[in-house]
């Protein structure tokens, strides 16, 4: 009984151990990469892009679509953290962009597959 036992935990630690090996993690999603001043990064295909709050565009206006981004990869210019929240692993981040219709927007980093730390900084 002990030997069945034995061999019974042995093989459940083999398969949670290889599991866990080959499982990936949310972190394992490759970084945006930079070409010039432009940051190319995956994204969800037809994605809103929104527009920023009145005249200045560094706040991005959660309430206004400006256009949509079909293309994957995309190219995104900066990044901008503690605005409105969007959730997912940067929650209060948008990056600036440029949607299909040639509408300078923000996109959220929900709606977004790579990690966005790469990109700089808008300010």
């Amino acid at each position: 009984m002990r030997r069945k036992f034995a061999s019974v935990l042995a093989a459940t630690v083999l398969a949670t151990g290889l599991g866990a090996a080959t499982a990936p993690s949310a972190s394992a999603a490759s970084g945006c990469w930079q070409d010039g001043n432009r940051y190319w990064c995956n994204n969800v295909s037809g994605a809103p892009v929104y527009g920023s709050v009145g005249n200045n565009h560094i706040y991005p206006d959660p309430t206004r679509i400006v256009g949509r981004m079909y293309s994957n990869p995309s190219w995104f210019y900066c990044k901008l953290d503690d605005q409105a929240w969007v959730g997912g692993p940067h929650p209060t981040r948008w990056l600036m962009t440029v949607a299909d219709n040639g509408q300078l927007g923000w996109m959220k980093d929900t709606a977004i597959s790579s990690e966005t730390n790469p990109v700089r900084d808008c300010y």
